[in-house]
């Protein structure tokens, strides 16, 4: 049980990390990867940092995050269930309880394919070491949005046979022997009979399980009841979402994406979600 628990590990979600910690809040902060900031070869408008690398950034604000006390999980969070005056967040196989959560997961905008949702738990999953013993000896398709899909398609491949398809280009050179590498672009999920469908620019194929792989989870998908318009998410002056509890800071509120700006809502949603807090326990 943690007091808040920050999705996403960059510029905003650093931020929040330490200020929640400066109001002795237990807080966890969970990550998928590096995000926009990670791939910034120089940043030279953050105060104190001139010419930075992102990569040196993230690495001394998650220190200096980790040093407050904050705790890093590098897990993907694929859904958070608000229930009553706390929240379930479920990460990989984990499952994490907290107060208040503090979405900051950048600018990972992601737009499932059409009937994905909608077979979600039935044939379609987004967690191969939750789900995949389910398939053993079964034909299995991966549809990979990053590389982190590289090493999950093949543990796929320890239980049975995995055909792989890439939804955005990365390095599948680390695939193992035996997984079939298709390239073709994914369209669109369907159901048949205990099948799952998969068309493709070329073509369709058939199989009895099918795992979406993507480095971010949808907000569709993530938490439903967080509204959002035209791809920010929606907040108020405490920069509180639609869901009372749940928080949301850096660019995932939108342009403009700085990094200056990223930090400065950090900070705004971490008091706020103290503050939250404070008036839950009375």
């Amino acid at each position: 049980m943690y007091d808040l628990i920050v999705i996403g590990g960059g510029c905003a979600g650093c931020s929040a990390a330490m200020t929640a910690r400066q109001r002795n809040l237990n807080v966890l902060v969970l990550y998928a990867g590096d995000g926009a900031l990670g791939k910034a070869r120089r940043i030279d408008n953050y105060p104190g940092m001139p010419e930075a690398a992102g990569q040196d950034m993230l690495r001394i604000m998650r220190q200096q995050a980790q040093a407050l006390g904050a705790e890093f999980k590098r897990q993907l969070v694929t859904k958070v269930l608000p229930m009553g005056q706390s929240f379930s967040v479920l990460a990989g196989n984990d499952l994490y309880e907290a107060g208040a959560i503090l979405l900051a997961q950048g600018t990972s905008r992601v737009s499932p394919l059409p009937g994905e949702e909608e077979l979600l738990g039935q044939g379609i999953s987004y967690c191969a070491t939750c789900d995949g013993m389910f398939y053993r000896g079964k034909h299995m398709l991966v549809v990979a949005g990053g590389v982190e899909a590289v090493e999950e398609a093949n543990y796929l491949s320890e239980l049975g046979r995995v055909t792989y398809f890439v939804e955005k280009p990365h390095d599948t050179a680390g695939l193992a022997e035996g997984i079939v590498l298709v390239k073709e672009k994914p369209l669109s999920f369907a159901q048949d009979g205990q099948e799952i469908l998969l068309t493709t620019d070329a073509g369709q194929h058939r199989a009895d399980g099918a795992f979406v792989l993507r480095p971010a989870v949808a907000m569709t998908q993530l938490l439903p009841e967080v509204q959002a318009e035209k791809g920010a998410i929606i907040v108020d002056k405490d920069l509180m979402t639609t869901v009372p509890g749940v928080f949301a800071a850096g660019d995932i509120l939108g342009a403009p994406l700085q990094a200056p700006k990223a930090v400065g809502e950090g900070n705004i949603a971490a008091i706020a979600a103290a503050a939250y807090l404070r008036a839950l326990m009375g």
